[in-house]
């Protein structure tokens, strides 16, 4: 049942929370789907790429079933060869584009010398799973395929994805290991999506209050599952909490907010991996809500979230 006892807001993030539910409510409902996808919720890509000596070209391959589906390649100007980053966006399954959260692995492709190809898979409730699992396995096929031509080295290939996008980052890595596709060598889980159930003490903290509370999991959840959410016929792929065997799995970085639904499923997570004897670093940062880093990155609990996230990527491209 839900709970009014919760974990206290950062004195910053509080401050800054107030702001962001200005323009973003806590609960996102099924009719808000439409309003969101029409406005502003992501910066143009010229305006993020300003200023940094990093090359943009997009290219249209084949997703799931046919479709055409686009990915957006960036590098540094002049690039040769350095470590690859595949990036699945966040957005709830239901809104956002390949640019949502792009910041993050730009940064990457700056410091490290990276390539970074981001999906742009299609959005539920239109296209409910496997659409958007399948798209975004294609697009890591894909560049796993083209890893020479783009500059890739395969010794050093993570997918990174915050949110909705961390959810289906591990998702794709579970199907490429049942497969046997494209070798990834880590993988980067922003505070992800990963439990239908929506059923964790966490879940039933934030009712209401924050950023995508339990009612807009509840949404996001049903468009991407709809009658399936929450019953026995639910894939791993879609619902990665729901795997039994996190064996064989990349290296994990993964992290969360404590005030926020996410915090239970990605601690719950990280401790699957280390019971199938995998290597996981998590870490839940005290009073976060969702997307701390990206609302408030003036806060110092942000700035201390992505300088952990920018040096477990180091020392894994350097290793």
């Amino acid at each position: 049942m839900p709970t009014n006892v919760r974990p206290p807001y950062d004195a910053e993030l509080a401050a800054a929370l107030t702001l962001v539910n200005d323009q973003l409510p806590p609960t996102i409902t099924p009719g808000m789907i439409g309003a969101l996808r029409s406005a502003r919720v992501t910066s143009p890509i010229g305006e993020l790429l300003e200023g940094r000596n990093i090359s943009h070209r997009e290219v249209t391959i084949p997703g799931y079933e046919g479709f055409g589906m686009t990915l957006s390649i960036f590098a540094r100007e002049g690039h040769e060869s350095g470590p690859g980053i595949y990036h699945t966006h966040g957005g709830g399954m239901i809104i956002g584009d390949r640019f949502t959260g792009i910041e993050v692995p730009l940064e990457w492709v700056e410091r490290f010398g990276a390539v970074c190809v981001s999906v742009e898979y299609r959005l539920a409730p239109e296209f409910p799973d496997p659409y958007l699992i399948e798209d975004c396995y294609a697009g890591l096929v894909w560049t796993a395929e083209h890893a020479g031509e783009l500059g890739i080295s395969t010794d050093r290939f993570i997918i990174a994805g915050g949110s909705a996008g961390g959810g289906l980052a591990a998702g794709t890595a579970l199907l490429a290991r049942d497969r046997q596709g494209p070798r990834l060598t880590g993988q980067v889980l922003i505070y992800p999506m990963l439990d239908d159930r929506n059923e964790t003490i966490s879940a039933n903290q934030f009712v209401g209050v924050g950023v995508w509370d339990r009612g807009s999991n509840e949404t996001g959840w049903a468009a991407y599952l709809g009658d399936r959410r929450g019953t026995g016929n639910v894939p791993i792929y879609a619902a990665p909490a729901r795997a039994t065997d996190l064996s064989g799995l990349p290296d994990a970085f993964i992290d969360v907010g404590s005030a926020e639904v996410f915090r239970d499923e990605a601690v719950a997570y990280a401790g699957q991996m280390w019971a199938a004897g995998g290597v996981a670093e998590l870490h839940v940062w005290p009073g976060g809500f969702h997307g701390f880093d990206l609302m408030a990155p003036h806060a110092q609990i942000a700035q201390a979230a992505v300088q952990a996230r920018t040096n477990w990527v180091a020392r894994h491209f350097s290793a």
